[in-house]
């Protein structure tokens, strides 16, 4: 089978070069009916004798300006040769996981209508180099789940307690004015109130009397409105599981992070959609968001959700509190949405990724020969983290003081005549030189007050 691959892969090169694929390529893909099973399972470069790299998402995200960005340049090592499944093939029922095309690697993530188990079922069969584990997207569901494995591995999460309605025994529940109790668990206003599932984006955060009171619905971004203040809500909801956690004072912003691998993280700051709902926007539109760096255990904990949910492209939600970090909410696949640099990172770190996940033995002389010509030659140069070498100016720091000063109320003469310095009251400015020195020549400044009077 690997001289079969390699004889192949020279036979396709020797009659057409290599063809320019430094866009994305969203032509069908080869008739999966050409292949048994076997071969569709083994076969592990295309006829170009480049590495088939899968897109399994829904239209709407797959063909977004940021998914574009990503892929053209991962494309433009021209190693990779690209698949879009897209809506036609993945939500078909009429066409089986059998019939969808075949893929060394596969980017595949959950979105709104995406059939996540019948992707899975297609990994099971296919087996492709996964970028973001799909059975564990399944864990991102359920927002209990989240905070068990973090908590788990001692990742700093709010306190909180699960209210689940959903259980054949849930736990007791008391609601007090400024306060719930759940299964012996205090939680006092202000508090957040979640719905366990992670699809469910109608967050509440109720307020104490002393404070006024009211609750704060958040939601996703409307127009320029992120939160709606109703100051006569007071009470919890009594249908459907939630999760309650104590509300932690951010000033006023939240962090959200993107890792890009478990060596790899970006991380932006907005301003909350507790201060007053209403959504900053730039000139185009875009939410502003700032880049902020994090700290040595910030970074920390971005590897550790990175590799603990096996998602290599994956955003959480920072909580900066009283000088410590708290995860409060894992999303799975989210990346930067307008920033070239970030894109350059992503693509450098996912092709060496795909490129290290592949089986090696399964790599044809000629392709692995390739990966170390050409503009790929830069894939070679990545240090772990997923960035080139050469130096990069992150940002310029300025400290700058203000130039109000109060001004002086001095008095500076020179006293030659003897007559005139008898006259008062530059008799008792000379006396007060007296006292301090007999040297006539000399200048004397005074400016203690002690001196003064």
């Amino acid at each position: 089978l690997y001289g079969l691959i390699a004889n192949k892969t020279a036979a396709a090169m020797s009659t057409s070069q290599e063809a320019n694929t430094s866009g994305v390529n969203d032509h069908a893909p080869p008739d999966a009916s050409a292949y048994t099973d076997d071969e569709q399972r083994e076969r592990t470069t295309s006829n170009s004798g480049k590495l088939v790299l899968g897109v399994c998402a829904r239209d709407k995200k797959a063909k977004s300006k940021p998914m574009r960005e990503i892929l053209n340049r991962i494309m433009s090592f021209n190693v990779f040769e690209l698949v879009m499944f897209g809506d036609d093939i993945i939500l078909n029922n009429s066409k089986g996981i059998n019939q969808w095309p075949h893929c060394d690697a596969l980017i595949a993530f959950f979105s709104s209508g995406f059939p996540l188990d019948k992707a899975i079922a297609y990994c099971r069969l296919r087996k492709p180099f996964l970028i973001n584990d799909l059975r564990t997207q399944h864990l991102l569901f359920d927002r209990r789940a989240v905070y068990r494995i973090l908590e788990a591995n001692n990742i700093p999460t709010p306190k909180r307690a699960f209210m689940s309605r959903d259980v054949p025994n849930p736990p007791s529940f008391v609601e007090e004015e400024d306060a719930v109790t759940v299964g012996g668990v205090k939680i006092k206003k202000p508090f957040v109130e979640k719905p366990v599932s992670g699809e469910d984006h109608n967050v509440y955060v109720y307020y104490p009397r002393s404070a006024g009171g009211g609750t704060k619905h958040l939601f996703r971004k409307i127009g320029d409105r992120s939160s709606e203040f109703y100051p006569n809500e007071n009470s919890v909801r009594r249908f459907g599981s939630f999760v309650y956690e104590e509300f932690l004072p951010t000033e006023g912003t939240d962090v959200k992070v993107y890792t890009v691998g478990p060596n790899y993280a970006h991380a932006e700051a907005r301003k909350s959609p507790v201060v007053d709902g209403k959504v900053q926007r730039d000139d185009a539109g875009k939410e502003v968001r700032y880049p902020v760096m994090l700290s040595a255990r910030e970074k920390e904990i971005a590897r550790a959700v990175s590799l603990m949910f096996k998602q290599v492209v994956c955003g959480f939600d920072l909580l900066r509190a009283d000088g410590q970090s708290y995860v409060c909410d894992v999303n799975g696949w989210s990346f930067i949405k307008a920033s070239k640099k970030y894109w350059d990172d992503c693509a450098h770190v996912l092709a060496q990724t795909i490129i290290s996940g592949v089986n090696k033995r399964l790599l044809s002389p000629l392709l692995l020969s390739r990966l170390r010509g050409s503009s790929a030659e830069r894939l070679t140069h990545l240090n772990q983290s997923g960035a080139e070498m050469d130096e990069e100016l992150l940002c310029v720091v300025g400290v700058f003081r203000h130039g109000d000063r109060t001004p002086k109320q001095k008095l500076k003469f020179n006293i030659t005549s003897a007559e005139f310095a008898n006259r008062r009251p530059t008799s008792l400015l000379m006396s007060l030189f007296d006292s301090f020195s007999t040297d006539n020549r000399c200048e004397l400044k005074i400016k203690s007050a002690a001196g003064l009077t």
